[in-house]
C-alpha cells in the first residue's frame, strides 16, 4: 500500500494532488499526439506528390487546430508550470526539480513550435485551398518539410521527456506524505 492510500483528508493540498496528475495526463496526450505525427503522419506525407502533399499538410493543419488539442498544447504546460509552482513549496528538492524540468522541456517544445512549426505551417495556409495552389512543388518546397519534421522529432522528444519526468514526479510524490523522497 502506498503512503497516498493511507492519507487522511487535510494531509496534502488538494491543488498539488490534483495538478501533478493533470498534468502529466496532458503531457502524455500531448508526447502521444507528436508521436503519431513523427513516427506516421509525416513519413507517409514524405511518398505522396507535390499536390497531394500540400492537400493533405493543409488538412491535416486545419484539422488539428481544436479546442481539445489546443487544451493539451497550452494546458499540459500550463499545469506543469502550476505543479512546478507548488512542488517548489514542498519540502525536499526531488520532486520540485523533476516537474520544473519538465516545465522547462514543455516551455523548449513550445517555443519550436512558435519559432519554427508555426511560420512554415503559416506558408501551406497561405498558399490558398488545396487545389488552388499555382504550383504546388514551389510550396512544398517553401513549407520545408524537411525542416519542419526534424524539429518535429526533436519537439516530440522534449515532450516524451517531460512526461517522463512528470511519471517519476508521481512516483516520487506517492512515497511520503509531504510529496517529497525521504
Amino acid at each position: 500500500m502506498t503512503e497516498l492510500n493511507r492519507l487522511r483528508p487535510g494531509d496534502l493540498r488538494p491543488a498539488p494532488v490534483v495538478l501533478l496528475p493533470v498534468a502529466a495526463l496532458g503531457t502524455g496526450l500531448l508526447a502521444g499526439v507528436y508521436l503519431d505525427w513523427a513516427h506516421t503522419v509525416m513519413p507517409a506525407l514524405r511518398t505522396t506528390g507535390d499536390r497531394t502533399f500540400v492537400a493533405a499538410q493543409h488538412a491535416l493543419d486545419a484539422a488539428i487546430l481544436t479546442p481539445l488539442f489546443l487544451l493539451l498544447f497550452l494546458g499540459a504546460p500550463a499545469a506543469t508550470g502550476a505543479a512546478a509552482v507548488l512542488a517548489r513549496s514542498r519540502p525536499g528538492r526531488r520532486l520540485p526539480a523533476l516537474v520544473l524540468v519538465a516545465f522547462g522541456l514543455h516551455l523548449a517544445a513550445f517555443l519550436i513550435t512558435v519559432a519554427v512549426h508555426e511560420p512554415l505551417n503559416l506558408v501551406v495556409r497561405g498558399g490558398g485551398a488545396p487545389g488552388q495552389a499555382a504550383d504546388p512543388a514551389v510550396l512544398r518546397a517553401a513549407f520545408d518539410e524537411a525542416r519542419w519534421a526534424g524539429w518535429h522529432v526533436v519537439r516530440t522528444v522534449l515532450t516524451v521527456t517531460a512526461f517522463g519526468c512528470l511519471l517519476r514526479a508521481l512516483v516520487v510524490a506517492g512515497r511520503s506524505p509531504g510529496g517529497t523522497r525521504r
